[in-house]
């Protein structure tokens, strides 16, 4: 099999292992924003490292939500220092003062992201919402997480302390294909499974907001906007409704 189908296949495998072992907490991950969205309150993604791509990935694009923000911490999330920022990951203190700087109260929540759930930093930052009584939906690879030592001085990692954890099934090492004649397997495995969970629970967010008569703040695509005059406006108005609740709006 060629290399490029081998990794297609792989990352299929994955992503179906999510379908069919998740609905359940898809399903209150996703009560969880709903709720948050319906009491007014802001949906914070947050991620070091790669992880960091996923939260991006949801922040005023099209079809996503306007009262998501993503918390893109520049020191931690790679974009630039990238050796550096491994060690910012990893140091105490960095994911509770996220949380305080960003004043997120109990009538918002958390979705933190780490494909080991074991960097210093997005457990932090799961510990002091906890603290403070702020819903947390972790994504995250169990069975990874499970076989690596513990780094946190707390004996906890991060599945370990979130209300409700999505599984993205990744394997072992994030990575996926076998060469032969190779020491190690190449292609990442857990940003398409993350993407995927992430979308899936802010899709089915909306899906229970409208059942409940409850009209979701929801961006339109940008050229849409540049071509229907509506959209623009209808973008324009949901800009100058969180503009001064998201600080990097």
């Amino acid at each position: 099999m060629e290399t490029w189908l081998n990794y297609f296949e792989t990352m299929q495998e994955v992503v179906e292992k999510v379908k069919t072992t998740q609905r359940e907490n898809i399903l209150k991950a996703a009560q969880i924003l709903a709720d948050t969205t319906e009491k007014g309150g802001i949906i914070y993604g947050f991620g070091t490292g790669h992880s960091h791509l996923v939260v991006d990935d949801a922040f005023w694009r099209a079809a996503t939500p306007a009262n998501y923000c993503a918390l893109l911490e520049q020191s931690a999330t790679g974009s630039f220092e990238i050796t550096k920022s491994y060690h910012i990951e990893n140091m105490y203190g960095l994911g509770k003062m996220i949380v305080d700087y960003h004043r997120i109260t109990p009538n918002d929540c958390m979705i933190i992201i780490s494909n080991s759930g074991n960097n210093i930093a997005p457990v932090d930052a799961a510990l002091r919402a906890k603290e403070k009584g702020i819903p947390v939906i972790a994504i995250t690879a169990v069975e990874y997480s499970n076989f690596l030592k513990c780094k946190h001085k707390d004996g906890v990692k991060l599945k370990d302390v979130a209300d409700v954890v999505l599984d993205n099934c990744s394997l072992i090492g994030d990575a996926a294909v076998e060469i032969e004649n190779f020491p190690m397997k190449v292609g990442s495995t857990s940003t398409l499974p993350n993407v995927f969970l992430h979308n899936a629970i802010l899709c089915e967010m909306v899906d229970i907001l409208v059942k409940r008569g409850f009209t979701p703040d929801v961006y339109y695509n940008g050229h849409m906007a540049f071509m229907d005059e509506n959209c623009a406006d209808h973008n324009d108005k949901l800009v100058d409704k969180y503009f001064y609740r998201i600080r990097n709006l």
